[in-house]
């Protein structure tokens, strides 16, 4: 791969620039595959959510509101999950379906082979690394960030 700049040059670029290119090229890569299967990224995340087990909408909501800023926007995806068929609403909460276990399995498959595209040529020490960065820079700015 040919890199952009040299090293002195990147030393002195700004991190908001970088980190909003890499959030936009990586987002962009992962939702554009989840569309070819009816599904925006926060569906996916409901998905994931209730393949653990049973939970209520109110758990899947802590879990999932500070996922991208998603916030209240994450009732509607859940209504879709549900009206798509891909879960239920019962009395212990929401459930999937045999259809919604069945695309779960195929899209962790799917968000399997992303992450490894994403990833290729970056071995794990270097990806810690870069996170490390960027918590610290967070951090840095009194920001908070975390991931389940």
């Amino acid at each position: 791969m040919e890199y952009s700049h040299s090293d002195d040059q990147l030393a002195g670029q700004p991190i908001g620039y970088w980190a909003w290119a890499a959030h936009k090229a990586a987002v962009t890569f992962i939702r554009t595959a989840l569309a070819e299967h009816d599904l925006t990224q926060p569906r996916w995340w409901v998905l994931n959510q209730l393949a653990e087990g049973d939970k209520t909408r109110a758990e899947v909501t802590s879990v999932l509101e500070g996922y991208l800023d998603v916030g209240a926007d994450l009732q509607p995806e859940i209504d879709a999950v549900l009206d798509r068929g891909w879960a239920v609403s019962g009395p212990g909460g929401l459930a999937l379906t045999e259809d919604g276990r069945a695309l779960h399995t195929k899209i962790a498959l799917l968000q399997r082979d992303l992450r490894a595209r994403i990833h290729e040529g970056i071995p794990d020490e270097e990806y810690v690394r870069a996170l490390k960065v960027l918590q610290r820079m967070i951090h840095n700015v009194g920001g908070a960030a975390w991931h389940h």
